[in-house]
């Protein structure tokens, strides 16, 4: 039952002189604060993060509410103890687009861990996830802890490559910089939307943004925040746009990283992006000398996979492999309902073209039945595997996961579990032409 005190909305008496409450505008500059104390892994950092906190309180921002946070406190001295938030966003499968809620913020004060309080607090996220018509969690963190609350490792995240100053692509002699790189107004948006329009078809998950969001990322945000990222457009000589371009406004550890890089179609990467590259390394140095630190490289930020990796090829000597999400799927057959018309199409581009075949997916202690007749997929239910019927195919824990959102293809899966078996190779066939691996970049709502 909610209560209200003080403005204040009550979620739950927690026991032992706690209470779990909604947040408000007022709490901005204490929860600032305590996040930036948890979260903070420098005296910079810790500003950046208190930024971030104090910007989703006290600015308008696209999606976030102000009482989106759930705050746990001390009753006897009004201390926050721990807390987190729930950002909405959209994201598309296939260009298919479904609602998100993405966690955010997860923190507790070291004396106060151990008691629950995240488990309390993630509950009631569910909750509001759940009421707003989410179909999926999915937030970064630590290694395996939000596997806990019922999260997956199951998507790509924040894949890199790193060059250095002998990696620069040099201008020959007398040649001026074909493309120059400015900063982007307000009248660019449209410009910007277009270009990220056409980048994600790229992509099979990918974050959907509408013109609220590229006008906060523009100019919505303050400076200090963690999650502010510098808007720039490319242009010929002529002055035309050919893409655009995001990055923060300070060195990483060694350089400055490329958060965004996209062109318009039609355009050049090889003949584009070594004039970014010169662009990223000299903004890099002017950081250095502004900040009094070094900057020894130059890092791109863009997945695994990206056009400009291809275009500057052993110039990007470091790779660093991308960590992953965790992604929470609350009602599995219901979400695949959703995507049908994404999986019906890869039927009805491949070799299964007008077949008929049922499936019984087992998870062990649950699973799915799939029925598919001349290519269209008629049902998708909830099935429980018994030891008379254990399947067709079989998928340890929430490992399905993985490849319902293309992280790892079935094979990976069966190499890296042994209890990940398939009986038949049909079904395998139209397991891997429903959930094929696929390339995915998700750049979110912060």
């Amino acid at each position: 039952m909610l209560m209200f005190t003080q403005s204040k909305t009550i979620l739950r008496d927690l026991g032992n002189g706690l209470v779990m409450r909604r947040s408000t505008p007022e709490d901005a500059d204490a929860l600032a604060e305590f996040n930036g104390k948890i979260h903070g892994e420098s005296e910079a950092d810790t500003q950046r993060v208190a930024a971030w906190t104090h910007d989703l309180l006290a600015r308008p921002h696209p999606t976030l509410r102000p009482e989106d946070f759930t705050i746990v406190e001390e009753t006897a001295t009004g201390r926050i103890v721990s807390s987190l938030n729930l950002i909405p966003q959209t994201w598309s499968y296939e260009g298919i687009e479904f609602p998100v809620g993405r966690p955010e913020l997860v923190g507790t004060l070291s004396e106060f861990r151990g008691r629950g309080l995240v488990r309390a607090q993630f509950e009631e996220i569910h909750k509001w996830s759940a009421g707003r018509g989410d179909m999926v969690q999915g937030i970064t963190g630590i290694p395996y802890y939000y596997r806990l609350f019922g999260y997956e490792m199951a998507l790509d995240l924040a894949g890199r490559r790193i060059g250095y100053e002998p990696n620069v692509p040099k201008l020959k002699e007398g040649e001026t910089e074909p493309y120059v790189i400015r900063p982007a107004t307000e009248k660019d948006l449209p410009f910007v939307s277009a270009v990220y329009e056409h980048a994600i078809q790229r992509h099979a998950i990918a974050c959907v943004r509408t013109p609220e969001l590229f006008k906060y990322e523009l100019d919505g945000q303050s400076e200090n925040n963690l999650n502010r990222y510098l808007m720039f457009i490319v242009e010929d000589r002529t002055g035309e746009p050919v893409g655009y371009l995001q990055h923060p406004n300070l060195l990483g550890i060694k350089g400055l990283t490329l958060l965004w890089y996209e062109l318009m179609p039609g355009v050049s990467w090889l003949d584009v992006t070594p004039s970014v590259i010169r662009y990223v390394w000299n903004r890099g140095q002017e950081y250095a000398q502004r900040d009094g630190k070094i900057c020894s490289s130059f890092c791109l930020l863009l997945g695994s996979q990206h056009p400009a990796y291809e275009s500057l090829g052993k110039d990007l000597p470091s790779v660093i492999d991308p960590y992953a999400w965790y992604l929470r799927v609350p009602d599995l057959p219901g979400f695949l309902s959703h995507i049908r018309p994404a999986l019906e199409k890869r039927l009805a581009e491949s070799i299964a073209v007008g077949h008929s075949r049922e499936i019984k997916i087992s998870f062990y202690r649950d699973g799915l039945r799939l029925v598919i007749e001349k290519g269209r997929i008629r049902t998708i239910e909830s099935w429980k595997p018994s030891p008379e019927d254990g399947g067709m195919i079989a998928f340890p824990g929430l490992t399905f996961l993985q490849i319902l959102f293309g992280y790892r293809s079935y094979d990976e899966l069966h190499q890296s579990f042994a209890d990940c078996w398939c009986d038949g190779e049909d079904v395998r066939a139209l397991i891997n032409i429903l959930f094929p691996k696929k390339l995915s970049d998700v750049f979110p709502v912060s």
